[in-house]
């Protein structure tokens, strides 16, 4: 009996050797998390990184915003809820012995943090409905970047009925995005360019000035306390695209109007709008007009070569006979020689070497370049 009773003794001392070790490793951690509105925060992530050995337990939260573990190790933690990779909060040397609870109660934490910092209880409602809204509206960009890439999609694809559809609905998540009603106008205006019926063709390209206009009001009412050099390049573009749809259904005028209001909001741009005016003019037989435009594109740009050759295409219109003979109006030869100058096998480069033929004047692809004199 003795004999069993020491083996007993010694088991028994044994099992007490093992149990402290053995705990060592079964330590359970559980919490729920919370944002400020007192929703469960799911599938972030709620990190536990041990400060005396270093180990790291990264652990995921549920539909619930629920976290649980076993097999932590004893010792002293930071522990980090994180969503999306980014840090919401943490909490600084938490002692895991045992079974341990810890929440994550974003609303208790913003209403402590608040009184810390002085803030009233108003202030502290001010700030919670400020990030409600914040998130809300974050939440509808997402949308509205969606929708933008299943439009983009559908008009890569040709479908440009779903793409202008689409459009609609980003439009609608929220009227004061600028961008979305610019979209639209563009494949409006691309859609147009598709279409066989006249009247259908028509009805597209107003809808595309339609759009553009609401792009630029809505950019308008935007920047208006703030302009900057970004916002007025974006509304410069809005007022060219304008332009083009204006143009397409008569309204030269307007077009015109529009024109120079990108070149206004955009001066380092303006070769680009001028020249897009001298082909609209060019296309309403304006040739005045037109070589005025091309003038001030290559004032703007002097390397612009396709603005030397529609103004030499213009003042060709000019032209007049003398008997068989072409007369060109001076400036016509120096016009197209100026773009084979720029541009020798540019696409316009056999057009105008024929039409100097055509009166009489020489192909000089060295026109306004200067001559190096000799040596003394």
């Amino acid at each position: 009996m003795k004999q069993r009773f020491a083996v007993f003794v010694l088991v028994a001392g044994m099992m007490a050797l093992c149990l402290p070790g053995f705990g060592q490793v079964t330590d359970q951690v559980a919490g729920t998390c919370t944002d400020i509105h007192g929703q469960p925060i799911v599938g972030a992530t709620v990190e536990y990184h041990n400060l005396d050995n270093g180990s790291i337990y990264k652990l995921k939260t549920d539909k619930k915003g629920h976290y649980f573990s076993l097999g932590l190790s004893d010792g002293t933690y930071t522990v980090t809820l994180l969503q999306n990779g980014t840090e919401v909060f943490h909490f600084n040397k938490v002692r895991v012995a045992g079974n341990l609870t810890l929440d994550f109660d974003m609303q208790k934490e913003q209403a402590r943090s608040a009184q810390q910092n002085g803030l009233s209880p108003e202030q502290l409602k001010q700030q919670q409905a400020a990030a409600e809204q914040h998130k809300k509206q974050g939440d509808v960009i997402k949308n509205i970047n969606v929708k933008l890439a299943a439009a983009t999609e559908a008009e890569n694809a040709g479908n440009y009925d779903l793409a202008i559809s689409t459009l609609q609905e980003a439009a609608q998540l929220d009227p004061k995005q600028d961008l979305v009603w610019a979209r639209l106008g563009q494949t409006d205006f691309n859609s147009a360019n598709k279409l066989t019926d006249a009247s259908a063709k028509t009805d597209r390209y107003n809808d595309a000035i339609t759009n553009y206009q609401k792009a630029i009001d809505a950019k308008k009412a935007a920047t208006a306390s703030l302009p900057s050099p970004e916002a007025n390049h974006d509304l410069a573009g809005y007022y060219n695209g304008l332009a083009e749809a204006q143009g397409k259904v008569g309204k030269s005028d307007d077009a015109m109007k529009s024109y120079e209001q990108a070149v206004q909001l955009d001066p380092t741009h303006a070769a680009q709008y001028y020249y897009n005016e001298g082909a609209l003019l060019t296309n309403s037989n304006k040739i005045d007009d037109a070589i005025a435009a091309f003038d001030k594109c290559i004032a703007a740009d002097p390397t612009k070569a396709d603005a030397y050759y529609w103004k030499g295409i213009n003042l060709l219109g000019k032209a007049t006979m003398k008997g068989s003979v072409m007369v060109a109006p001076e400036g016509t030869a120096e016009a197209f020689n100026k773009y084979l100058q720029l541009q020798p096998n540019g696409q316009f480069a056999d057009p105008a070497k024929q039409m100097l033929q055509q009166i009489g004047a020489k192909v000089q692809t060295e026109y306004g370049s200067k001559k190096k004199s000799g040596r003394k």
